[in-house]
């Protein structure tokens, strides 16, 4: 199944509410708490740190990363 569907003008637009972290109007404020908590989680699981005072842009963008490598991401 897609995640996208035609308009009636023909343009595609996604399913998904997905948008680019650096796009976010919100993207330079502090990370939320749950993004704090499972950030740590992840990190622990990669054997990494998390650095003090990301942004939610930035966390966000390291969740996917940790993701990808913890393999929890699927």
């Amino acid at each position: 199944m897609s995640n996208t569907r035609s308009t009636r003008k023909g343009t595609a637009v996604s399913r998904t509410p997905e948008k680019d972290p650096g796009d976010w109007t919100t993207g330079d404020e502090e990370m939320t708490g749950p993004q704090e908590s499972y950030l740590h989680t992840l990190a622990q699981e990669a054997g990494k740190e998390v650095p003090d005072e990301l942004t939610k842009a930035e966390a966000s963008q390291l969740i996917d990363q940790l993701q990808e490598e913890t393999g929890r991401g699927r």
